[in-house]
């Protein structure tokens, strides 16, 4: 059974930072794409970036970039989602999920896999 778990959300003031884990079991990680989605209160989910578990190459959307960071730990099979200078639009439940793909936008119906999403907010 392939499972994905988030963890480490929480309450943070803006400009601050978090980082998320993503503890993916159950599936090929060596082989996967993991990504990361957001989905903000009376909006839709988007995308925040993903990562190829055989290279580490990532991309990140717009909303995020220069600001988040994606990175993998094969060992651990985990994948984290280290977020700084955070503002009160980032808040969101976050979720990450597993798909196999070439890595490009990652859009979310490439993903197979998905997490139960944990909770961020940001408060101004």
């Amino acid at each position: 059974e392939v499972q994905l778990v988030e963890s480490g959300g929480g309450l943070v003031q803006a400009g601050g930072s978090l980082r998320l884990s993503c503890a993916v079991s159950g599936f090929s990680f060596d082989d996967d794409v993991i990504g990361w989605f957001r989905q903000a209160p009376g909006k839709e989910r988007e995308g925040v970036g993903c990562i190829s578990s055989a290279d580490g190459s990532a991309f990140y959307y717009d909303s995020v970039k220069e600001r988040f960071t994606i990175s993998s730990d094969n060992a651990k099979n985990t994948v984290y989602l280290q977020m700084e200078s955070l503002k009160p639009e980032d808040t969101a439940v976050y979720y990450c999920a597993a798909g196999v793909m070439v890595l490009t936008t990652c859009p979310s119906f490439e993903f197979d896999y998905w997490g139960q999403g944990t909770q961020v907010t940001v408060s101004s």
